[in-house]
């Protein structure tokens, strides 16, 4: 790394010849970064930045792009086309898969980074290859599970279950009658009961990513690793069957929600269940605690494959930078920082976890709260999944942003069309994907 500044004891001396570096006398360096929903963790994120560059002497603008109406999408894609913008961007879910061409390579800084930080877990490295090459490194910052979040109260009350006996704080999961069945009766009992459970069916990322990890449940898949499109099969019409029974005891309003809804639904007291990171959670610490102290963070029902399946959304995140970036070797810098990792999870609540094994172990879950406990079971690598695997990124990264599994279980749940109906019109999108 850089040389520090001269010392303040020799500048005041006046030696003649001797320069003194200014406050960004190394350039600057621009970098993009998500902008969440939940407080304090772009403070958090600030801070840290504001530290490196302090330390390195660089002029380090930081931009926090939201993922409301797809501008973060929106911005990857016009920096892309246009060889221009940030020197880091950061890349959530697929962004990385249509820009390869133009990233800078770090197969050979990700060997020396799993080294220090153990493997990344399989939709990371999934993620972060294209073509058999690595074109970004994972990310602590930005990356999310979307886990059940309840509240343990109308769960016990509404439901007669016990989400906290069932995942336990500081403790293995012992929720071996917690299935997809147990969840659709428990959907309609807090439905009729007026506190609704609140799963997404819009055309955004946390509605993906939940509706794939019900998919993967049953062993569904769209696509084949080789591109070939298997969608019309028995495991997929078993979603669809499942899915139209279970769309009868969510909000009509749940199709138009956005990325912000869910977590809204949650903090507003009126819902009992969201799939989402713990943003929602923190949130209401901030505006609704009485709200806050009565949610926990807990696993996906297994589905008919049984706990083998039971897998948890994932949007893991990454910090790619350009190829044309005169900043690359501070990009990497950036990026293998473990010390600011463990940091800014400190500072931001844990509302984001690693992709890396042993950026996983901090232990401030166990004590982050109300109530005490509540974000353990969050961070836990029991099983991850990434939307649409094992298809190619060419078809995966179009059926991701065009939410084709919500469009397809809404065709079949509120729009009364057949499920054949509905799998002849999967089959034409999937293929226009492949051959796009």
């Amino acid at each position: 790394m850089r040389r520090g500044a001269i010392g303040n004891g020799i500048a005041a001396a006046g030696v003649a010849g001797i320069h003194v570096r200014g406050a960004h006398a190394a350039g600057k360096l621009s970098i993009g970064l998500w902008d969440p929903w939940g407080p304090g963790a772009n403070d958090a994120m600030m801070a840290s930045c504001n530290e490196w560059a302090a330390k390195e002497k660089v002029d380090f603008p930081v931009d926090f792009i939201t993922t409301i109406g797809a501008k973060h999408h929106l911005t990857v894609a016009a920096e892309a086309q246009a060889r221009s913008g940030h020197d880091m961007l950061v890349f959530i879910g697929w962004n990385g898969s249509d820009p390869a061409r133009l990233l800078e390579p770090v197969d050979d800084l990700m060997a020396d980074l799993v080294k220090t930080n153990g493997a990344a877990n399989q939709a990371a490295e999934y993620l972060g290859k294209v073509g058999g090459k690595r074109v970004a490194v994972p990310w602590a910052v930005m990356s999310a599970m979307k886990p059940p979040r309840s509240r343990i109260d109308l769960l016990t009350q509404d439901a007669g279950i016990d989400i906290v006996a069932m995942y336990p704080a500081d403790a293995p999961p012992r929720a071996g009658s917690r299935t997809r069945d147990a969840l659709l009766g428990a959907t309609g009992k807090c439905f009729e009961a007026g506190f609704p459970f609140g799963l997404p069916l819009g055309q955004f990322g946390d509605a993906v990513d939940w509706v794939d990890a019900l998919f993967q449940g049953f062993g569904a898949q769209l696509a084949k690793s080789n591109g070939d499109i298997v969608f019309k099969s028995d495991a997929v019409k078993q979603v669809l069957g499942y899915s139209k029974r279970l769309v009868r005891w969510l909000p009509a309003y749940v199709f138009p929600w956005d990325d912000a809804s869910d977590n809204r639904w949650l903090v507003s007291g009126r819902g009992t269940l969201i799939m989402s990171p713990p943003s929602g959670w923190a949130v209401a610490v901030r505006d609704t605690p009485h709200i806050a102290e009565r949610c926990w963070t807990h696993g996906m029902p297994a589905g008919p494959k049984g706990d083998t399946r039971r897998l948890r959304p994932s949007s893991p995140a990454s910090g790619p930078s350009r190829r044309t970036s005169r900043r690359r070797r501070d990009c990497r810098a950036i990026s293998a920082c473990r010390a600011r990792w463990r940091n800014w999870s400190r500072r931001a609540r844990d509302t984001t976890r690693s992709s890396r094994a042993k950026l996983t172990t901090f232990k401030t879950w166990v004590g982050v709260g109300p109530p005490k406990a509540t974000l353990y079971h969050y961070p836990n690598p029991y099983n991850h999944q990434i939307a649409v695997a094992p298809a190619p990124p060419k078809i995966a990264s179009q059926t991701y942003a065009q939410a084709t599994m919500p469009k397809i279980i809404a065709r079949v749940a509120s729009q009364a069309e057949s499920i054949d109906t509905c799998l002849d019109w999967a089959q034409k999108e999937l293929q226009g994907y492949k051959w796009s």
